[in-house]
């Protein structure tokens, strides 16, 4: 059976108004923009696109309230712009750093029949970091494109991709956009990767 990936776009849609923020924000509209790229050709393949973001401890919020203040931020308006979502596109809030934790992901990836993730977005050594072993134990086979995330600093961002290829086995080969379809990333025939802990019962 092929693979079926989901593009999930993490803490991009962001404020960055937090220690460290500004030092961020460079970094990250730089991943922005080779995620809109991605994001572009996902739609095109019809890979399923999901948001997952924080409500920045506004438990009263929706993705749309949370979309609106980080247009009007000054160091997240750049981000809004380039990633803005499509008019009913998916969106989920998390309430600490996980897109697992305390959401309904895990439902809505069964729903749409994904075994595969593509995580991108803020900050790599972080929130990605804590998606990414969270998707491992639910054994979601992996790839994090490098250039797709960011860190504030580059060593940060280094060593947590160099830690999400050894201990969850996710491919972090950067995305450079060419003539292979997205699932192909992940290999029609699972490219052998039937270890304990690595690729998604079916």
């Amino acid at each position: 059976m092929r693979a079926r990936p989901a593009l999930l776009l993490i803490d991009f849609i962001n404020t960055l108004d937090f220690d460290g923020g500004a030092q961020l924000a460079k970094r990250a509209v730089a991943a922005a923009q080779r995620t809109r790229r991605l994001k572009d050709q996902a739609r095109a393949e019809g890979v399923p696109t999901i948001y997952v973001n924080d409500h920045f401890g506004d438990w009263s919020a929706n993705f749309d309230a949370v979309l609106r203040r980080c247009e009007q931020s000054r160091h997240g308006t750049e981000l809004a712009a380039l990633l803005c979502p499509e008019r009913g596109g998916l969106s989920i809030l998390k309430p600490r750093h996980s897109a697992f934790y305390g959401t309904p992901l895990e439902f809505l990836l069964d729903e749409v029949r994904v075994d595969s993730l593509i995580l991108t977005g803020l900050q790599a050594h972080i929130c990605i970091l804590f998606s990414a072993h969270d998707a491992y134990l639910r054994r979601y086979r992996l790839w994090v494109p490098g250039g797709c995330v960011a860190s504030e600093s580059a060593a940060a961002e280094r060593d947590a991709l160099k830690h999400m290829a050894e201990v969850t086995g996710a491919d972090i080969g950067p995305y450079r956009r060419a003539g292979r379809r997205l699932a192909e990333r992940f290999g029609a025939e699972r490219r052998g990767r039937r270890r304990m802990g690595n690729g998604r019962s079916t």
